[in-house]
């Protein structure tokens, strides 16, 4: 669903922003690593479409790159090419799954002279827990060595409630008749229902009308 209101594009995916649901511990371990309170420099996260596994990804390689750190985030496909002599300080690897076999290779020998050289921090994200991977034995074996989370999408309570506390930092009151309609009717991943929730303020602004199911309705129309 686009809707044709300027919405404004999301904010920057950080670990601030993310809304932790069952993933608090994996929250608070990725802040320490990145605050260098841990020491661990692998971490494989894992989950279905739309459970903010990428977002993580990307606020992490962010906030290396705010410390002044080199970083390099990789959105996996088909064509992605990887070298062994990549110099980075946090390397971000979404979706590996899609990686064709020469990228795997190339992955594995990043992997083993990051372990060699001892500093660098490696992130990569898959649908599935690595032993459940279809690439190359020797690969998925590394990917199970560092830490494993599975990142546990938002339950429909927890997007009302984030939902909620989202449309309260814009100044308004979010009736939960309305939140529900979104989320049936909304696309399911939190950053498009933030975003709609967003046009749906200023669409009640633009109109001097309150926030109700027949506005959002009404918007929901007005999109192809």
């Amino acid at each position: 669903m686009q809707l044709l209101l300027d919405i404004a594009p999301p904010a920057p995916p950080t670990l601030d922003n993310f809304v932790a649901g069952r993933n608090a511990e994996l929250l608070q371990t990725l802040g320490n690593i990145l605050a260098g309170r841990e020491q661990e420099r692998f971490i494989y996260l894992w989950g279905g479409t739309g459970c903010g596994k990428s977002h993580l990804l990307q606020a992490a390689a962010e906030a290396s790159a705010k410390k002044k750190l080199h970083t390099k985030f990789v959105a996996c496909s088909g064509d992605t090419e990887f070298s062994a002599n990549i110099n980075a300080d946090c390397v971000a690897v979404d979706d590996v799954d899609r990686l064709n076999p020469s990228a795997q290779i190339g992955l594995f020998n990043l992997y083993n002279r990051m372990r060699d050289e001892g500093h660098a921090l490696l992130l990569v994200s898959g649908p599935t827990a690595p032993a459940q991977l279809k690439l190359r034995e020797d690969l998925v074996t590394r990917l199970g060595w560092g830490l494993v989370y599975q990142v546990h999408e938002l339950t429909d309570e927890e997007k009302a409630l984030a939902l909620k506390s989202h449309a309260a930092s814009r100044g308004f009151d979010l009736p939960q008749e309305v939140g529900d309609y979104l989320l049936r009717h909304g696309q399911r991943d939190l950053p498009s229902l933030m975003a709609t929730l967003d046009a749906l303020d200023r669409y009640s602004l633009a109109n001097q009308r309150q926030v109700t199911v027949p506005l959002l309705r009404e918007l929901l129309q007005t999109t192809p």
